[in-house]
Order: structure tokens, then C-alpha cells, then sequence
């Protein structure tokens, strides 16, 4: 279930990331162990997490995923293993909530997206998903959020006054 989207301007968070550049097939075996490493990295560093785990893709290929996991931090970020510095941008985006198992977040997408469409919205080249809501906040996957995030492209012209 999608909550109404709405369009805001997001402002620039400092975080902590690791790049991953995957076969689809692997998210599920890679994703897993690389947020254990982030979470104890920025946990060992004293700075984080201060927010939610995102996923910001960068690319969107339906065969390869090229993305980023990360982390809101409150302090800098000595590059560790796979953990270095990054952000999540400022940005005009159109967003929503997703609420339910991770299984339906690629439903969930397509619906977003077919909203923008009829709504003559043009998404920019990349998305992100903070998981607000997860396993940590319970068994029942009815109840998880994910806020969904897409960038604008180009926005649609203004209408003329009547």
C-alpha cells in the first residue's frame, strides 16, 4: 500500500556508504552482510547510525543493481574496509510511503512510477528507499514503511491561467 505521494525538497544529509555494483540475482546474499559491516563500523566510530539504513540507486538497470547503502552519521567518517563518506543530495523529489513486506517494494515502485507518469512527472536518473520501518521494529511485515524517494527530472510545464 502507497501512501499519497507528495512533492518536497529534501536537504543534504551527511552519511556513511557502501558501494555495491551487483547481478540482481546477489541482493539478497551481498546486501545483508555489507549493512552488518556499515552499522558496525559507524557504531565503532561513534557517529551513527543517527537515522534510518537507505538504499540510493544510482543506476537503474534491471539486471545489474548499482547502488549504495548508507547510513545518516553525525561526525566524519574514517574510510574503513568498504565504509567511506557520502551524502544523500538535496533535491526536489516526489515521495511516498510503502507500507509492507520488502518482498512488494518492486510492485510498490512500479505503481509510484506509473503515478508519476500520469501525473506528467519525468523522474531523474536515480531513486532512494529509507527503511523507516523494518524487522527491528517487529514480525509483522504489514506494519513496515519504506519511504520511497524520486528525484525530478524536468518538471512539467505550468499551465496558462484561464
Amino acid at each position: 500500500m502507497l501512501d499519497a505521494p507528495e512533492i518536497i525538497t529534501t536537504t543534504a544529509e551527511t552519511t556513511a556508504i557502501i558501494r555495491l555494483t551487483i547481478p540482481r540475482a546477489q541482493i539478497h546474499a551481498l546486501m545483508g552482510p555489507a549493512i552488518g559491516e556499515l552499522i558496525a563500523t559507524v557504531s565503532a566510530q561513534r557517529i551513527g547510525p543517527t537515522g534510518p539504513l537507505y538504499s540510493h540507486h544510482l543506476r537503474l538497470d534491471p539486471e545489474v543493481f548499482d547502488f549504495e547503502i548508507g547510513v545518516p552519521v553525525s561526525g566524519e567518517v574514517v574510510p574503513t574496509g568498504r565504509v567511506v563518506a557520502g551524502a544523500l543530495p538535496a533535491a526536489r523529489v516526489v515521495r511516498t510511503i510503502y507500507r509492507g513486506p520488502y518482498e512488494g517494494l518492486g510492485a510498490a515502485w512500479g505503481a509510484f512510477d506509473k503515478w508519476m507518469v500520469e501525473k506528467g512527472l519525468v523522474g531523474g536518473p536515480d531513486l532512494w528507499e529509507c527503511y523507516a520501518k523494518g524487522p527491528e521494529s517487529g514480525n509483522d511485515p504489514t506494519l513496515w514503511q519504506t519511504v520511497l524517494n524520486r528525484p525530478l527530472g524536468a518538471l512539467p510545464p505550468i499551465p496558462a491561467p484561464d
